[in-house]
C-alpha cells in the first residue's frame, strides 16, 4: 500500500504524562508517520511540566506566542526563557522541564523525531 498525504484537523488534543495539554497534530496516530512527531502545547500562566527526557530523539520547539522558561540538564542545573519567535533544540536523553512563569498564556509548536505522542517519554 502507498503512503497518503493526510489532512490532520486542529482542536482534539491529550494530556501528556509530562503534565501539559497538546492539541493533536502529526504523528503516528493520527497520521501513520514514521519518523516524526508534530504538535502544539499551550501553557497557560503559571504552568509547569514534569521533569522528563525523551530517550532516543531529539525535539525542536518554535515559540509561537507569549515567553516560558525552562530548566534543563542532567541535574535540571540550566535555566534558559524562551521567547516569542525562538527556536529551542533539546537532544536526545537531556532531561528538561517547561514552565510559564508568565501571566500570559504561551504556545509552541513542538517536533520531535519520534513518531509516537508519547512512548519515549521518561517522567525523572
Amino acid at each position: 500500500m502507498a503512503a497518503e498525504c493526510k489532512v490532520v484537523r486542529g482542536g482534539e488534543g491529550f494530556h501528556g504524562k509530562q503534565g501539559l495539554d497538546y492539541f493533536a497534530g502529526i504523528s503516528a496516530q493520527s497520521a501513520g508517520s514514521t519518523g516524526i512527531c508534530m504538535h502544539m502545547v499551550v501553557l497557560p500562566p503559571g504552568a509547569e511540566a514534569k521533569p522528563h527526557y525523551h530517550e532516543a530523539h531529539e525535539t525542536a520547539i518554535f515559540q509561537i506566542e507569549g515567553s516560558t522558561s525552562f530548566r534543563h540538564g542532567p541535574n535540571l542545573e540550566f535555566l534558559d526563557q524562551v521567547n516569542q519567535g525562538d527556536y529551542v533544540f533539546i537532544p536526545a536523553g537531556v532531561p528538561h522541564q517547561p514552565f510559564n512563569p508568565t501571566g500570559r498564556m504561551a504556545r509552541a509548536l513542538i517536533a520531535r523525531t519520534d513518531p509516537n505522542e508519547q512512548e519515549s517519554v521518561v517522567l525523572i
